[in-house]
């Protein structure tokens, strides 16, 4: 039977939980929302010596972190070329380089730590599903290979073999990437923080952010802390009027229903070498298998405007669509998630008052960016370089979207027809 559960929360061997904030404390860093931008801060602040504690709202990995698909990409949304016209050609290129070797960062500390992520380095895929799709793998791959990445396009036989589908006769291979269970590397950078010396709050709402006399004072329903500095990592999940960082983008929502785990020859053809997917649809579809042999598929899209049953049918349309062959099976579970977006797909990084820091906005790559981002908060804090930080800080009227409510329902709206025509098969 269908669960409305999470995946994650089932496949991850062992979840710590940390007591809430309960008296006074005082630290050198207050870091709110333990997701991966503050999970891989405090890792990063502890080695460096920093007293570092880390308040969040719900347990680890409630937010965003432990609902992702949970595909370790390189780069973002936006092709590297985009990146040099909006920023500007030093800094687009700085970007793109930072991020390019984020999933690097994201194996060396799953490896230098030992942490049970259930990880693949094995590279990820992006699939075209059309003429028009596949002039863009040609595009992203030349921009690309200009660039020292290491990518290759698959074509016919090659590309079926990797896909485990011949409705794919073209994709870029990147083999930078690769894929872990989000849940299960979230805690086990929670468990590495607590070992350095980080002390974890769960269950511990952020109600205000107040300055006085050179020192901030997070609080919380039942205590305090006082900090030297703050990192806001809360993102899509900020809680609260008590900052305007989630101004700086509008939400969309994420949806994945996995199968029970599928075992056999024809089972074994999908995604054969453990790499994740994606395609090139306007909605995009994911794709990738756990380490149970479960088939996950995700598109984005939410609850809103769509009957019981509606994705379980766009599922189904969508197996049979990539990969016909499968004998018939059950899915097990299904579950939402959200994330901020821009409409160039690219963060924000701000600093809204001295002794704050904030990252925004990472368009679907939070596993990459954000355990960047930590890292690169950490550098900025120590050397106070802006250079440690992979794109210029922006203001929040800069960063502001506008009307970022009637986006998100807008989006929404465009999702539901689109998923719609799927299900209709007026959209191949």
């Amino acid at each position: 039977m269908l669960q409305e559960k999470c995946l994650w929360n089932v496949s991850t061997p062992q979840i710590h939980h940390y007591d809430e904030l309960s008296s006074d404390a005082q630290t050198s860093v207050c870091i709110i929302g333990a997701g991966y931008t503050g999970l891989s801060a405090a890792i990063h602040l502890a080695e460096k010596g920093f007293k570092v504690i880390l308040l969040e709202s719900q347990t680890i990995g409630g937010g965003a972190s432990g609902k992702s698909v949970g595909l370790v990409n390189a780069g973002t949304w936006a092709q590297p070329d985009d990146m040099r016209i909006t920023l500007g050609a030093m800094e687009g290129e700085r970007l793109t380089e930072a991020l390019g070797n984020a999933p690097r960062l994201v194996f060396d500390l799953i490896k230098k730590y030992g942490i049970e992520a259930q990880a693949t380095q094995s590279g990820n895929i992006h699939m075209a599903h059309n003429a028009k799709g596949e002039a863009d793998v040609d595009t992203r791959y030349q921009q690309l290979i200009r660039r020292g990445a290491n990518v290759e396009v698959l074509t016919g036989s090659r590309c079926h073999e990797y896909c485990g589908t011949k409705s794919i006769n073209k994709a870029l291979l990147d083999h930078r990437a690769g894929t872990i269970n989000p849940l299960a590397y979230v805690n086990g950078l929670a468990e590495v923080a607590v070992k350095l010396g980080v002390t974890i709050h769960e269950n511990s709402t952020v109600n205000s952010l107040e300055k006085s006399v050179g020192n901030w004072y997070v609080r919380t329903p039942n205590a305090n802390v006082k900090a030297e500095r703050v990192i806001i990592a809360t993102n899509a999940y900020t809680k609260g009027e008590w900052t305007e960082a989630t101004k700086t983008f509008y939400l969309v929502s994420y949806y994945q229903i996995a199968s029970e785990s599928l075992r056999g020859e024809m089972a074994d053809r999908i995604l054969p070498y453990k790499t994740g997917a994606w395609d090139t649809r306007i909605a995009l579809s994911s794709f990738r298998r756990d380490k149970d042999g479960r088939l996950l598929l995700g598109t984005v899209g939410g609850s809103a405007y769509k009957p019981k049953g509606f994705y379980q049918l766009w599922a189904n349309n969508i197996q049979k669509s990539y990969y016909p062959y499968l004998p018939k099976f059950n899915w097990q579970y299904e579950w939402f998630g959200k994330f901020g977006f821009t409409q160039n797909h690219i963060f924000r990084v701000l600093e809204p008052e001295e002794g704050i820091l904030t990252a925004t906005a990472y368009n679907g790559r939070g596993i990459t960016t954000g355990t960047l981002m930590g890292k690169c908060f950490a550098d900025y804090i120590q050397t106070g370089d802006r250079a440690c930080i992979p794109l210029p800080f922006k203001t929040l009227e800069e960063s502001k979207v506008s009307g970022s409510n009637l986006k998100s329902a807008l989006t929404e709206l465009g999702l539901t027809l689109y998923h719609t025509g799927q299900c209709l098969r007026i959209i191949s």
